[in-house]
């Protein structure tokens, strides 16, 4: 029981991150956080010699908690590969792995994160300093600049399908 984990939100109701349930005890009884759902009985029963607690499955912090900016990261070669999760973008390889600009610089394509791609070095040399179009080929995902990392973990949250409880 003690390896599930509690999603804990901020002041404002913004999903920050998942704690186990001995992380959410500290929270709930140092009174730093609240249950969210206090009139459901989803969450645990955490008996101990003096103290019976309910642990629910979302907490929101009651202190304030450092909200820090985040900026667009910049393209490199290092974010371009985390982006595309180290495979190439139009075959799907993962060895020999290079970016392409899928409009040529030589063509007036800029290096954003909407025209880098990573590519294998057969593919970036097959395509060369071609369209697409030209080349005959196409990728594999639709290009897009990295997203704010709780943006990412809200989406990823209420996504989540609930498992049954059988």
């Amino acid at each position: 029981m003690l390896e599930q984990s509690v999603v804990v939100f901020s002041q404002n109701y913004l999903p920050l991150c998942r704690v186990n349930i001995k992380r959410a005890i500290v929270l709930l009884v140092t009174e730093k956080a609240e249950p969210l759902d206090m009139l459901s009985e989803v969450g645990w029963m955490v008996y101990s010699p003096s103290l019976v607690l309910h642990v629910p499955k979302h907490i929101r912090l009651k202190i304030a908690s450092f909200e820090r900016t985040w900026k667009v990261p910049p393209v490199n070669r290092r974010e371009v590969l985390k982006r595309d999760h180290y495979t190439c973008q139009y075959c799907g390889s993962s060895k020999h792995l290079t970016l392409d600009h899928v409009i040529p610089r030589s063509r007036g394509g800029l290096h954003t994160w909407d025209n880098v791609v990573t590519a294998c070095e057969r593919c970036n040399s097959k395509k060369g300093d071609k369209t697409l179009h030209e080349a005959g080929m196409q990728l594999r995902h639709k290009l897009k600049a990295p997203i704010h990392p709780t943006i990412a973990f809200a989406e990823k949250f209420w996504t989540e399908q609930p498992k049954s409880l059988e």
